[in-house]
């Protein structure tokens, strides 16, 4: 990697702990936060590889005990809890949103990969809250998943037009070298 790309993941990798701290706790655990939004903006400025390479950075920062989750948490009990699998999927979703970005400036395309990443994420955010607190899958649903959804895609839809805005940007293209 180039310096260039070095200092860009490390950007914004900074960014989503930045994002993260947007946050509001919901009594089932999952909080409330601007986080998704910056991996999936991640995933489509910087494409598949540094987007995923970004959020890895991100998710490794928080699991050696720097506060950058949500609420300012860290550490490896942050990942192997109850929420741990939706962050431990967050590089799966960089990068399914950078591989429908590197396709396409099409936003209704991007907004689909974007979803796509999103949904397994709540997946396996879901199936780790699931198994670790021993809830059904649906109870896990309704508490992972339904209080988020309308939200989240509101979520979605801003980090696409941002995303693609500046993505497309001739300046910022130059300096990205997308």
């Amino acid at each position: 990697m180039k310096t260039r790309d070095i200092v860009l993941c490390g950007l914004f990798a900074a960014l989503i702990a930045v994002m993260a701290q947007i946050a509001v706790p919901l009594p089932g655990g999952v909080p409330f936060s601007l986080q998704v939004m910056a991996v999936a903006m991640t995933g489509i400025i910087l494409g598949p590889k540094r987007g995923t390479i970004s959020v890895i950075i991100y998710v490794l920062m928080g699991a050696i005990g720097l506060p950058v989750f949500a609420n300012f948490s860290g550490g490896l009990s942050i990942i192997a809890g109850p929420t741990g699998g939706f962050i431990l999927s967050f590089p799966i979703m960089a990068l399914v949103a950078g591989l429908f970005s590197k396709k396409s400036n099409n936003i209704f395309f991007i907004f689909l990969g974007v979803a796509i990443g999103a949904a397994i994420n709540y997946l396996v955010g879901t199936v780790q809250f699931m198994l670790i607190t021993k809830s059904s899958f649906m109870y896990s649903l309704t508490v992972c998943v339904v209080p988020f959804v309308i939200f989240d895609a509101f979520k979605w839809g801003l980090a696409t037009l941002i995303g693609v805005r500046i993505k497309v940007n001739k300046t910022v293209k130059a300096v990205l070298k997308v």
